[in-house]
């Protein structure tokens, strides 16, 4: 059985003010945010991060759970 490289963990996350997105309350139309980034959802996939960014009005983050590590995400 093989090492998995710890950074294909490494997902993009919503962050708002000092919350992050967890996702919307199952049967309505608001959305549950906590203060912990390990609660937070996650996604490798950056078109999706960016159009739920841009609905909920926060910010891209990388996060990945493994190493505890979290920055913002910033492209060139």
């Amino acid at each position: 059985m093989g090492r998995e490289d710890i950074r294909r963990k490494t997902g993009l996350i919503i962050k708002r003010g000092p919350v992050f997105l967890v996702g919307r309350i199952m049967g309505t139309s608001e959305l549950k945010w906590s203060d912990s980034p390990w609660d937070a959802w996650r996604t490798r996939d950056r078109e999706e991060a960016e159009a739920v960014a841009r609905v909920t009005g926060g910010d891209l983050w990388l996060f990945n759970p493994i190493a505890g590590q979290i920055r913002e995400a910033v492209w060139k």
